[in-house]
């Protein structure tokens, strides 16, 4: 019961460090990603006693500035509502990165013990609520705030999130049929072989490539993230349902959304790309590798390390395309947010989701 609790507390303190730290890096790495696009410098003088480091020292820079800055609240808002939208979405953000299986569990002393905080055979249903959750947040910021621009944000974000939910929700049916189970850790070890006489990771993306497509883009919008960010809308809604938020509360904001973005590509990874698999390379040949000059318990600890390592690369490429899409693609209007959602990706899904029943059905009752 001792290590049960030590590991648990290991692991919930590993995914909250993750999930805090990933905002102000990625603060950073859009900075830099931005200014090589459009060729600049970006921020590269803000250091650390001294050593530039690239311009990392900015985040903390701006951790700082944000803490110290007035915390104005407009005497016309609602100030319950008004502060309490801002916690919304960053607490559902760092529970959303709790959900995530960091590495395979642990084997000491013959006992298990796995390294996810919220171990539930609903798998990634819990997930879904808590990104389905965080659009209160907005809601809530764009009403108590009584402004019309502020209103309009969270109207749109509301609409959005309804609209991207359909299509995400049916879009992971047919992995449900193709792996039998939502347990995370279940889905992640099924992937950990090969296809094709070893010529093919066993990866979901191989077995739904369409239902992948639709996830990918659905993510977007249930972030936020341009193209799709039409609850801010700077030249229409001045900012949107941000426009009476200022200093940490502002932040707070962010922090959730950037949470959630890690989160969603963490459940990505774990869906398509086999989770913290190695490609080609299988957890028990890691194990056995490891076990012939560690022992065995050092050698789970080692492996779980590893898998960690490469769960962690495996999420950063999809946080790098969220940053890569955002100077690339112009934002939607409204309308044709709208349109893609529910002409293009919701007929889709259904759509992929009949043609991978009757395959699954087929395979199951010949």
């Amino acid at each position: 019961m001792l290590m049960e609790c030590v590991v648990l507390c290991v692991v919930l303190a590993l995914s909250l460090i993750i999930g805090l730290h990933v905002a102000p890096l990625m603060t950073w790495v859009e900075r830099r990603q931005c200014a090589l696009i459009q060729r600049r410098v970006g921020p590269n003088r803000v250091g650390i006693f001294g050593f530039r480091l690239l311009g990392l020292g900015q985040p903390i820079a701006d951790a700082v500035k944000l803490l110290y800055k007035e915390d104005y609240i407009p005497s016309y808002v609602n100030k319950f509502f008004y502060v309490l939208a801002p916690i919304i979405p960053s607490a559902l953000g760092l529970c959303a990165v709790t959900v995530l299986p960091l590495g395979h569990p642990i084997e000491w002393d013959g006992v298990f013990y796995p390294l996810q905080v919220t171990h539930l055979n609903v798998g990634f249903l819990l997930l879904f609520a808590l990104s389905s959750l965080s659009v209160y947040g907005t809601a809530l910021a764009g009403w108590s705030s009584n402004n019309k621009y502020a209103l309009l944000g969270g109207l749109r974000a509301s609409a959005q999130m309804v609209s991207y939910e359909l299509a995400m929700g049916l879009s992971l049916v047919p992995l449900v049929l193709i792996y039998g189970t939502l347990d995370l850790q279940d889905i992640i070890n099924f992937q950990g072989h090969s296809l094709f006489l070893g010529f093919l990771p066993n990866w979901g993306v191989f077995y739904a490539p369409v239902s992948f497509f639709v996830f990918l883009i659905t993510i977007f919008a249930e972030t936020n993230r341009l193209p799709f960010d039409l609850a801010e809308g700077e030249a229409e809604l001045v900012a949107g349902f941000l426009v009476e938020y200022g200093a940490m509360r502002w932040s707070l904001f962010f922090l959730g959304e950037y949470a959630m973005m890690f989160a969603l590509s963490g459940l990505t990874v774990c869906l398509f790309l086999g989770g913290y698999e190695i490609p080609y390379f299988p957890y028990e040949t890691l194990l056995e590798s490891l076990k012939t000059f560690l022992g065995s318990g050092l050698a789970s600890l080692v492996a779980a390390a590893i898998g960690l390592g490469v769960l962690i690369v495996k999420i950063l490429f999809f946080m790098f395309l969220f940053v890569q899409v955002r100077f690339t693609l112009p934002r939607f209007r409204y309308d044709q947010l709208m349109r893609v959602g529910w002409v293009y990706l919701l007929p889709v899904a259904f759509a992929n989701l009949f043609v991978s029943g009757l395959v699954a059905g087929f395979l199951k009752f010949k």
